[in-house]
């Protein structure tokens, strides 16, 4: 099968930053699916891994981890899908990516591909969803079902427009909250408010003025998708006594927790991969929440945050989507297709 990889952690404009091999289809074992990839999108995190290290690799490092596809093999304990099944999925961190003709990926982080979306709007999706799922829901600990509580309660999202901010504001929209979404440019703020933000603060501005501004001496939640060091103080004022927070970024200087012990508020990371890196009890979970994420995009509640799309899946238009998103200003998300 074919497969595009990296061995060399260079520039994206580097000739030899991204190149296409061949190597051998694998076979699927255990909980596997063997799953023949028909859409890929490009995240933060290929950028980072693709970028970050010195070391020459002994072979081809595949990475990406966005994809739908058909389940074209199944290893013998598998029981949630079979053969010709249309599925999506995020992949794990530990594992060979999607860039690649034919992937190997574990069941229980797969979901049947949503059947009203094109490969492309459903490719989009995985990744996004489960990290703004598994923020909101499980270390927010915000109770989707509780629409009548969550109206009355206020979430801010640092970043809207991002990927998983294009979902987040969906998804806290849907669960009842009133959302508060950052956004500094008119496109973004136009995308924000079209994907489920009530109101828009400019995070090139200071964050509590902003939030002050529209009413609001605290928030109910905080969810931090961007630039966890230069918006750690403005947060530690504006969340509630008792308030939640949780981060996808990590800091690159120590943050002061102690800015929080007064309000008794909880700070919590949120790392997509966690579950499938150390195969925890609850990795089935993520077969669950993309089954959830697929029925929500059928039934129109939410929508995928498609942006840009390219096809083929090759390495120069893998080269292209990099360098989007390395700009920092990709909005919602970008896509390959075959």
């Amino acid at each position: 099968m074919k497969a595009i990889g990296f061995q060399q952690h260079l520039p994206i404009t580097d000739p030899k930053s991204l190149f296409e091999f061949e190597l051998v289809k694998p076979t699927p074992k255990g909980h596997d699916l063997l799953v023949k990839v028909n859409a890929i999108s490009v995240n933060p995190v290929d950028i980072g891994v693709r970028k970050n290290g010195h070391a020459t690799l002994k072979k081809p490092k595949i990475i990406g981890w966005d994809a739908v596809g058909t389940v074209t093999e199944v290893g013998q304990k598998v029981t949630l899908f079979k053969k010709d099944d249309r599925v999506f999925y995020a992949g794990s961190f530990i594992r060979s990516g999607s860039n690649s003709e034919y992937q190997l990926v574990d069941e229980r982080i797969v979901g049947i591909a949503p059947k009203k979306l094109s490969d492309a709007q459903a490719a989009a999706m995985p990744l996004t969803s489960l990290t703004a799922w598994e923020a909101l829901f499980e270390q927010l600990e915000i109770d989707p079902k509780d629409k009548t509580n969550n109206h009355n309660k206020n979430i801010l999202i640092i970043n809207g427009s991002g990927g998983v901010g294009s979902v987040a504001t969906q998804l806290a929209h849907w669960a009842g909250l009133n959302v508060i979404a950052s956004a500094s440019r008119p496109e973004t703020i136009s995308w924000t408010t079209a994907h489920g933000a009530d109101k828009t603060v400019n995070h090139r501005k200071d964050l509590v003025t902003e939030v002050r501004q529209l009413g609001y001496k605290y928030v109910d939640y905080i969810l931090e998708l961007n630039d966890l060091d230069g918006h750690w103080n403005e947060m530690a004022e504006l969340i509630k006594p008792s308030g939640h927070i949780a981060s996808i970024t990590e800091n690159h200087r120590p943050i002061n927790l102690r800015k929080l012990t007064t309000k008794r508020a909880t700070f919590a990371w949120e790392w997509m991969y966690s579950k499938s890196y150390y195969q925890t009890s609850d990795m089935i979970t993520q077969h669950q929440i993309l089954n959830h994420i697929s029925h929500l995009l059928d039934e129109g509640t939410i929508k995928s945050t498609i942006n840009k799309k390219s096809s083929p899946i090759n390495v120069d238009n893998l080269k292209m989507a990099h360098q989007l998103v390395e700009t920092n200003h990709m909005v919602g998300k970008v896509v390959i297709s075959n």
